[in-house]
């Protein structure tokens, strides 16, 4: 069960105005708002991946040669055995 609250109620009124084939039916409505939110909420987590990999890919391999070669067996002769 959903409320019916005044912002609700002004989604519902611009939903009948983008299908008024379905201004008649607040349920149908509904549905229509939810599906389109949901894509929304897909796309927007899409993009905000899509745009890590980008940041990852353009990060990778961007620190080749900061370290030499040797530097793990330099590191371990720091440490006492």
């Amino acid at each position: 069960m959903i409320t019916e609250t005044d912002a609700l109620s002004a989604a519902l009124d611009r939903a009948a105005e983008l299908w008024p084939e379905d201004a008649s039916d607040k349920g149908r409505l509904l549905r229509r708002v939810l599906s389109a939110g949901i894509e929304s909420v897909e796309t927007a987590q899409s993009n905000r991946l899509a745009t890590r990999r980008a940041a990852i890919e353009q990060a990778a391999g961007s620190l080749s040669g900061v370290w030499p070669e040797d530097w793990r067996s330099s590191v371990r002769d720091e440490w006492p055995a």
